[in-house]
């Protein structure tokens, strides 16, 4: 049963992998590193901690690692002030689906970020437990940043259902337990076989209702119950005719 949604933030709720790729790119430049054709999709998902040591280690960025995430914060932040992002409808959703749900978001942003997107959305109060990958060990695809927010939920993961975009998102949601609805972000979309982990694909997040996650909810509560009946059926060998379960002679 589904008893907590948990939102990612980062191409869910707001259009923004493309505005921290551009940010990163330009301290690489800047600092006359060398950027990697795979440097964008190796560094989704990845806490602060992950991405600032790869633009250090990978990219030739001659900073430490905490003066990396200040200036690539800074600047992204400078950049939500000029206009935040919002994915459209991204308001609406969160409140309609948070009217029938608590809420938690899981996200790979820093805390600053976080409650910095959230206060200007004018969204902070619908969100009971919000965890950046910066407070757990391991960032996106690892688990760590799910199975903390459902336990700020105070929810088992499998009764929370995660929203998430990219294909580190959504392993980290399945590998922590949770229910995933994926609406795959435009700009980096997920593998097949990864969107195939997912129990629904939503091409919007305008599309994304409380009908939708309650047809899930029952959908999975109808094959959990014909699971037990099967394996209610196989517990009792009334094929044995010298079974006391094999039923009254013909």
């Amino acid at each position: 049963m589904i008893r907590a949604v948990v939102f990612d933030l980062d191409g869910v709720l707001l259009d923004s992998e493309q505005l921290w790729d551009e940010v990163r790119r330009e301290i690489v430049a800047e600092q006359g590193g060398e950027w990697r054709v795979d440097a964008t999709s190796a560094m989704q998902g990845m806490s602060s901690r992950e991405w600032s040591a790869y633009l250090r280690d990978h990219l030739g960025v001659a900073l430490s690692s905490p003066q990396i995430v200040d200036v690539v914060v800074r600047r992204l932040l400078d950049r939500y002030r000029d206009g935040l992002p919002l994915v459209e409808d991204a308001a609406e959703v969160v409140r309609r689906i948070g009217g029938r749900w608590p809420l938690g978001l899981a996200s790979s942003a820093n805390r600053v970020v976080i409650d910095h997107v959230l206060a200007l959305a004018e969204l902070s109060h619908l969100f009971r437990a919000t965890v950046s990958s910066e407070e757990v060990p391991r960032g996106k695809p690892a688990p760590d940043v799910y199975t903390e927010a459902a336990r700020r939920l105070g929810v088992a993961a499998g009764d929370c259902v995660a929203i998430e975009d990219s294909d580190s998102g959504i392993r980290a949601a399945v590998a922590a337990g949770l229910h995933a609805v994926a609406i795959p972000n435009p700009h980096y979309r997920p593998a097949d076989a990864v969107l195939a982990k997912a129990d629904l694909v939503l091409e919007r997040l305008a599309d994304l209702t409380a009908e939708a996650l309650e047809k899930l909810d029952r959908r999975h509560t109808d094959a959990l119950a014909a699971l037990l009946d099967e394996e209610e059926a196989e517990s009792f060998p009334a094929s044995d005719p010298h079974s006391e379960w094999a039923g009254p002679p013909g």
